[in-house]
């Protein structure tokens, strides 16, 4: 179902903002990213104001499907977690579903509190994205009925 549109409702939306906002909190870090596998930003916490939120959420997709491609190799589906860690900055990565949550923090933090704090997270997104997903499918649901009826034959007659 990765192929397929998420289509996410404003309280949806919100109850993740809340989320990352709660994560950013208790991990100490300094910005959560929430970005689909594609890349494609969906929410953020935090000061971003010298960071280039597209690129870094183009990376962190591209990062995770490199090491799925090695995952592979060596007979795993995916690695879970990613860490990069910095000199002042450390990245962890973690997937969750179609998506990428994404924590940068520096030495205020550790990357055991983050992880803790991410696999938290984790459960309480998850949710909200079976939520989504349910949501999603019955839109479709809904388009593909309303459609349904309609041939070609009633679409050429519209046009002619």
């Amino acid at each position: 179902m990765t192929d397929t549109p998420m289509i996410m409702r404003e309280q949806q939306y919100e109850r993740i903002v809340s989320v990352l906002h709660k994560l950013r909190a208790e991990s100490l870090s300094r910005v959560v990213f929430l970005v689909d596998k594609n890349g494609q930003p969906i929410a953020v916490q935090g000061d971003v104001s010298n960071i280039d939120t597209t690129s870094l959420a183009s990376l962190a997709a591209g990062n995770v499907a490199a090491t799925g491609g090695m995952a592979q190799l060596i007979g795993e589906k995916e690695f879970p977690t990613l860490s990069h860690e910095g000199e002042r900055e450390s990245i962890h990565i973690c997937i969750i579903g179609r998506t990428l949550l994404v924590v940068v923090f520096d030495d205020r933090s550790s990357l055991g509190l983050v992880k803790l704090r991410v696999k938290q997270a984790s459960r309480e997104l998850a949710v909200i994205f079976e939520d989504v997903e349910r949501d999603s499918q019955q839109k479709r649901e809904q388009d593909d009925s309303l459609f349904a009826g309609i041939t070609d034959d009633d679409i050429d007659s519209l046009f002619n």
